[in-house]
């Protein structure tokens, strides 16, 4: 489903001339099989956001390869990499990420009118998403008017509008209450269970990282727990 091999990136920082060069990750390998669960862990600054854009095509890595589905994404362009990620991509952010001009309906809805399906269609494929995660009586609501809960699930929904395999999540918990926060875990690994969709979850919370069912550990952008950098 998903291969990592050899990934390392770092940012260059400062004015033309007076680069300053930010190693952020060394050398990451690891695998994940279809239909698990993947919590990754380590402390703020350790490298797991910049491995999940990594992974979500938003930044290219400086070296080494990671595979979806048997395609060698990091050869993408820009713009195959986001025909790609409407196929087979859904993301879930801590800070929810919703369009607050628009309804929980019509932020669900936009990940359908990207991929150009036609509107009878996307009708009725955004009321069904949108009564999985138990929000049917509230298309006409704008995220402004929901709680913190209620806003996460519309954001669950938009990652599950356009039925994609994988599932990555960056802190998905950490704007909720510890009651909302179960609640939200159990759905995760309800989809995980009925859908069979694989899910990366990046985390500092324990709770979150016990639903994984392997956990990653980076340190100061090196993998010491989890990977498998000899199945190469």
């Amino acid at each position: 489903m998903i291969t990592v091999k050899n990934l390392s990136h770092h940012f260059v920082m400062g004015k033309r001339g007076q680069e300053t060069t930010l190693p952020v990750l060394h050398d990451i390998s690891f695998s994940v099989n279809a239909g698990e669960i993947i919590t990754i862990i380590g402390r703020s600054g350790s490298g797991k956001s910049t491995l999940l854009n990594l992974i979500g095509g938003f930044i290219k890595p400086i070296a080494g390869q990671i595979t979806i589905n048997n395609q060698d994404v990091t050869t993408f362009s820009e713009g195959e990499f986001a025909d790609f990620r409407l196929e087979q991509i859904g993301f879930i952010f801590q800070n929810f990420q919703l369009i607050p001009s628009m309804t929980a309906y019509q932020n669900v809805e936009l990940p359908l009118i990207l991929k150009g399906i036609k509107e009878s269609d996307r009708k009725a494929i955004t009321e069904r998403t949108l009564k999985r995660v138990g929000l049917e009586d509230f298309h006409g609501h704008y995220p402004s008017e929901l709680s913190g809960g209620q806003q996460q699930r519309v954001g669950v929904a938009r990652a599950l509008v356009l039925n994609p395999p994988i599932i990555l999540a960056d802190e998905p918990t950490g704007s909720l209450d510890s009651e909302t926060e179960a609640d939200l875990l159990n759905f995760i690994q309800q989809l995980n269970e009925e859908l069979n969709i694989t899910f990366l979850i990046i985390t500092h919370d324990e709770q979150v990282a016990r639903i994984g069912h392997r956990t990653i550990e980076i340190q100061d952008g090196r993998l010491i727990e989890g990977g498998d950098q000899h199945a190469f």
